[in-house]
């Protein structure tokens, strides 16, 4: 293909920057309830970002991939440098959008963005019978019910830490009861997100009764794991109903490292994927006319995509961080614990099915559910007014960018 390499060079420039922008807002937005919470440091949020985010987007990433690369619109039969102008038009438009968000420190999601991309421009070059509309309105379906459903389940999840554990007569004796079971909870989810998804990725087929062995396993690990980390907590003498309080939290913290695995697995297998499908089609469609292409290619792609993911959290996800982390509702590491866990659980199992789902919307609407479940006023109905204004100016912000930038291609290639 005529300009094949500069396109090959312009996807993974371009690529890079926008994957830097989904640290710096997405990955941001998922660390934000361990980081604003004080449940971690910001060692261990490096520590958990670097690995899970790897682990989920070479464990769990294909399906998503997939359906950004050739699920939403129809592309048999039009020339490969139409599509790849598309493509380019797309990652320029979500790179940019997403730039300007983390800038203001609003927590957008890149889900939408690519996706209203896809569609604006799949529309303008190939006409609307082209997009696949039933898919998209799946992935439409998706971005409602996943935070409502995350919400739901945040709210109920920290009303069972209130009721039961924070408003118990002893709460520290109350807590060594139901913590393990909390714990328990996080380990089944973290099992099945990550070692079933991991033995699926190489192909490793399994009965029901042998998954059901390898999350037991998985699960009793991290529950010996869990309270191991947590004997240091341990009371020594009866205290002041406060400093039991103090004790429960740092139990929660311990909750609250694992639970922060689970979602940024969640992310990887989510975000990145979705990152990276377009940049993947383009290699394939200068190498061989195809979108697709060998899954080693893919797995080298999804690592670059992890780096710059990375390097965005780090170097400039201090807004986002602030924006869900404090500004929504006031988090603790029970209240966080509560919010991620949902939220992890939400994009995981609908991430299983290939629909592409916004980790950032989920957790949103996930630390809503806590922020109700203490009481309407607990919330900062202002910062959610904003926070939705931008989810929705998302879709035709980003389709409208990717038209103008197919248009500038079009003009600059010919």
């Amino acid at each position: 293909m005529e300009y094949g390499m500069i396109f090959i060079v312009l996807a993974c420039l371009v690529g890079l920057w926008m994957t830097w922008g989904i640290g710096a807002n997405d990955l941001a937005n998922i660390m934000s309830t361990a980081m604003g919470s004080k449940a971690i440091s910001v060692k261990q949020a490096l520590i958990i970002a670097i690995f899970f985010e790897i682990a989920g987007a070479f464990l769990g990433g294909n399906e998503v991939s997939d359906t950004i690369r050739g699920g939403i619109i129809d592309i048999e039969g039009f020339p490969p440098a139409i599509l790849v102008y598309g493509l380019l038009s797309v990652l320029l438009a979500g790179a940019t959008w997403i730039t300007i968000a983390s800038f203001l420190g609003m927590p957008v999601s890149i889900t939408n963005a690519i996706v209203g991309a896809i569609v604006g421009v799949g529309a303008l070059m190939l006409g609307i019978d082209a997009i696949h509309w039933e898919t998209v309105g799946y992935i439409a379906i998706s971005w409602v019910s996943s935070p409502l459903i995350a919400g739901v389940v945040a709210f109920l999840l920290f009303i069972s830490i209130r009721r039961y554990i924070l408003a118990a007569e002893n709460p520290f004796k109350s807590a060594k009861y139901l913590v393990p079971v909390y714990l328990t909870l996080v380990g089944i989810i973290l099992s099945l997100m990550t070692t079933i998804k991991g033995l699926n990725h190489f192909h490793i087929s399994l009965t029901f009764l042998q998954k059901c062995g390898v999350v037991t396993l998985t699960t009793a690990f991290v529950l010996a794991f869990g309270m191991l980390m947590m004997r240091q907590l341990r009371l020594r003498t009866k205290l002041h109903r406060h400093t039991q309080y103090v004790y429960i939290e740092g139990m929660f913290s311990v909750l609250m490292a694992f639970t922060a695995c689970a979602m940024v697995f969640a992310h990887g297998s989510n975000d990145v994927a979705i990152a990276v499908g377009p940049i993947a089609g383009i290699i394939g469609l200068v190498g061989t006319g195809e979108v697709m292409h060998d899954g080693m290619l893919l797995g080298g792609i999804m690592l670059f995509g992890c780096l710059g993911v990375v390097l965005g959290l780090f170097m400039y996800g201090r807004k986002v961080i602030e924006t869900v982390g404090s500004a929504i509702t006031t988090l603790t590491p029970s209240r966080a614990f509560a919010a991620t866990l949902a939220a992890a659980t939400t994009v995981v199992a609908s991430t299983s099915t290939g629909i592409p789902v916004s980790a950032t919307q989920t957790l949103v609407g996930a630390v809503f559910g806590v922020g109700l479940a203490r009481g309407i006023d607990a919330l900062n109905l202002g910062v959610m007014r904003n926070i939705f204004m931008s989810w929705m100016i998302t879709i035709p912000a980003a389709a409208g960018l990717a038209t103008f930038f197919f248009f500038i291609l079009r003009m600059i290639f010919g």
